[in-house]
């Protein structure tokens, strides 16, 4: 559960968030949401799937770290093994809301709101929020515009992926992985970019695409399949420990 509620310096001066990488923080996830601003630095490291929210109907991006419930490969206990991880996780125990303000011209400004319920509070490690004599640190003030780039890549991402339908460049895609003990992992309900498709497009299309800066990302996520072969090596060496 979580319990989220407005951050402010008045009740949160004393409270500190823990950076460190483990599962016991929330981070034995299987996948996370990502944008396509982020794809690149994404495929580096994570293969890019999509899935279909089953409330909204609409489809989301996301970076895999694992194959099974609760598994995320790239932990160890020396945090994260990789590159670079997602926003997403990253913004934890973050999130952005919004206030009516009748000074604004949406109507509404931006919040940060912060999960007192988190395992990454606390009181006595892990870093500041606000100064002793007043103001934000540094490591709020980076976590807040990471939150407002979340925000404006949500905006962006939806128009993405709403070219892919448009195109009809999306398809369902079922893996079969079989691990060196002879296991099998199946991965059922992900989706992908038809390549083929993607190769079939008109000067047109393709210019439409480049423009809206939607080109680039489809590149990466059909680069990112690359990086199955890092789960499962990931996953036979677990296999072995």
């Amino acid at each position: 559960m979580t319990n989220f509620v407005l951050l402010n310096q008045a009740d949160h001066s004393d409270i500190k968030v823990i950076t460190d990488r483990a599962a016991k923080y929330g981070d034995n996830l299987k996948s996370a949401m990502t944008f396509p601003f982020e794809f690149r630095n994404i495929q580096g490291c994570y293969p890019i799937f999509f899935q279909k929210d089953s409330d909204s109907g609409s489809f989301f991006p996301l970076a895999l770290f694992g194959f099974t419930k609760d598994e995320n490969l790239f932990l160890s206990e020396s945090g994260w093994d990789a590159t670079y991880i997602p926003l997403m996780i990253r913004r934890q125990p973050f999130l952005i809301g919004f206030q009516e303000d009748a000074t604004s011209p949406e109507g509404k400004k931006p919040v940060v709101s912060i999960d007192m319920d988190s395992p990454r509070i606390s009181k006595e490690e892990g870093e500041a929020l606000f100064m002793e004599h007043g103001g934000t640190t540094e490591f709020l003030q980076e976590a807040t515009a990471n939150l407002e780039l979340i925000h404006q890549a949500h905006e962006h991402g939806k128009k993405f992926m709403q070219a892919l339908l448009d195109y009809e460049l999306l398809e369902s895609i079922t893996l079969d992985v079989q691990l060196d003990d002879g296991s099998q992992n199946q991965l059922l309900g992900y989706y992908t970019i038809n390549e083929d498709k993607v190769q079939k497009l008109g000067a047109e299309a393709l210019g439409k695409l480049n423009e809206q800066g939607f080109l680039q990302p489809i590149f990466m996520v059909i680069a990112s399949h690359n990086r199955i072969r890092t789960l499962v090596d990931l996953k036979n060496a677990s296999l072995k420990q």
